[in-house]
């Protein structure tokens, strides 16, 4: 009796949650799905439902085409290059060398710091008149003012994407480091032992025992790439032209912007769907190489 009452009254404890879960999840998505059929401008309650010309309309103006592959090269570069990197560091800190303890905590710091003032730091090291890149550049006798990273149209795109990877490369840094101090010395002598050199050692007794750090990490890194939007908003505006433009800042244009309600919320149902089905491809692949592995 008494175990029946106690998990009655368990389930009463999952309520709040639960309602708070509808209200300001579900509640907001199907909200989203119906606007994306709509007029609906922010303001007017009585919208009209238009079918599926907010679609159309996305795809027609190459918004929904722009911004998506302007996502896809953002995630596919900070993805390979904030786990290399990453990886990188993290076999370079896990040696035993002096001040180990200063240097794990100098590759991690820059994930202290707030996006908004990464994107001012690296707005002046792009700077073409007197940043930081340029004033290097001119000790060499190069004109570093003609070096426009964020007013070129073709560097736009990879020069805020790689902000984003100094950014978040030492939570991955980290990830990995936690990784490889958990694999066994035992089985790194018994390698050398067997004449294993130290890039055998690493290739086929490291990585292998590295496919869970990998799969959290590439996980994590391709879920923020999808969602790529501050340094668009805080360095570039979206531009040159629509070069910046991703996903999630064509969004918020759309809507706060230009006050059209209904195309944001369509291109959002895009976003959506394809965030969530790239993500569920890749962790499945991840899965099954971490079991092979």
């Amino acid at each position: 009796m008494n175990s029946a009452v106690l998990k009655k009254t368990m389930y009463w404890f999952v309520v709040p949650a639960l309602t708070m879960y509808l209200v300001f999840w579900i509640y907001p998505i199907l909200r989203l799905f119906q606007y994306s059929f709509s007029d609906y401008n922010g303001f007017i309650q009585n919208f009209n439902y238009i079918g599926f010309d907010n679609f159309s309309q996305i795809f027609k103006d190459g918004v929904a085409g722009t911004s998506l592959s302007n996502t896809l090269i953002y995630t596919l570069v900070f993805v390979v290059f904030s786990n290399l990197i990453a990886l990188g560091l993290a076999f370079l800190l896990n040696m035993k060398i002096r001040a180990t303890g200063l240097y794990r905590t100098a590759a991690y710091v820059p994930t202290l710091f707030s996006a908004i003032v990464v994107g001012f730091i690296w707005s002046y090291v792009y700077m073409p008149d007197s940043g930081l890149i340029a004033t290097v550049l001119s000790w060499f006798g190069v004109d570093g003012a003609s070096l426009n990273l964020l007013g070129n149209y073709s560097s736009a795109l990879y020069a805020i994407t790689a902000v984003d990877v100094w950014k978040h490369i030492g939570t991955s840094t980290v990830i990995f480091l936690a990784g490889l101090q958990t694999v066994p010395v035992d089985l790194e002598e018994a390698g050398r032992i067997d004449g294993a050199s130290s890039w055998q050692v690493t290739r086929f007794i490291r990585l292998p025992l590295l496919a869970t750090s990998m799969t959290i990490n590439v996980t994590l890194s391709l879920i923020n790439g999808l969602k790529a939007f501050d340094y668009s908003f805080i360095m570039t505006n979206g531009g040159p032209g629509r070069a910046t433009s991703t996903l999630l800042f064509e969004i918020f244009r759309m809507a706060f912007r230009e006050m059209q309600y209904g195309k944001a919320s369509a291109l959002a149902v895009v976003s959506f769907i394809v965030i969530i089905a790239i993500t569920i491809f890749f962790v499945l692949r991840l899965n099954k190489r971490e079991v092979s592995a």
